[in-house]
């Protein structure tokens, strides 16, 4: 009952007062970014995979610019990360627009992380089974190792939350969520260690889609 009905009230009710709560810092970040972006926009939006493979728009906050080459190649990433964006990634702040994801049903509090749709072409069948829920903000995955946790690893995580999903459950992952966030464990800017956790071999077709990305921004 808690799988099919009331997760999604859950979801809905804790996102709701969440983002009451929290929207004087969402002004104030905003706010900050606006300025920090350089007119870049605040907001950024990708493509992911959500329950049953089905694509929707991400939210996230913007930590980079747009700045641009002379001939109009955007810089490399870590040179339009700003100051302000690194101090939010750090503290995984960008995250929190994802509640309006939640509050849409394209997202839940908890589950699978949701990945870019260049991963669809790359799970096994058992991999896939991590897309029978609504991809959460967090998940066991990220309180279980995140950024140096084997890719295998953190498929076989999701899978086993598919598996044993319960309130209880649920109510661990955000507790231990915010007990990891508080002490900055496991929380980074980015896929550092991409390299050294891709057992699976998905880096090179990952990097071809991000490749792909940023030629199709650069032509804009």
């Amino acid at each position: 009952m808690y799988r099919n009905l009331l997760k999604r009230l859950f979801d809905f009710c804790i996102s709701l007062v969440a983002m009451i709560c929290i929207s004087p810092l969402l002004f104030v970040l905003m706010l900050w970014l606006h300025f920090a972006n350089k007119g870049a926009g605040v907001f950024f939006t990708q493509d992911r995979a959500g329950k049953d493979a089905k694509l929707f728009k991400c939210i996230k906050f913007k930590t980079m610019t747009d700045e641009r080459y002379p001939d109009g190649r955007l810089l490399p990433d870590d040179k339009r990360l700003t100051k302000v964006g690194r101090f939010i990634r750090a503290l995984s702040l960008d995250e929190l627009p994802q509640l309006f994801n939640v509050l849409k049903g394209d997202m839940a509090l908890i589950g699978p992380r949701p990945l870019t749709p260049v991963y669809l072409e790359l799970y096994n069948e058992e991999q896939a089974r991590r897309m029978e829920v609504r991809p959460g903000i967090t998940g066991w995955a990220q309180v279980n190792g995140r950024n140096h946790c084997k890719l295998s690893k953190k498929f076989e995580l999701d899978v086993w939350y598919v598996d044993h999903l319960t309130l209880g459950l649920d109510i661990k992952i955000l507790w231990m969520t915010v007990i990891n966030v508080i002490k900055r464990e496991d929380v980074g800017t980015g896929n550092a260690d991409m390299q050294e956790v891709d057992d699976l071999g998905f880096l090179p077709k990952v990097r071809e889609y991000y490749a792909k990305k940023r030629q199709q921004q650069d032509a804009e």
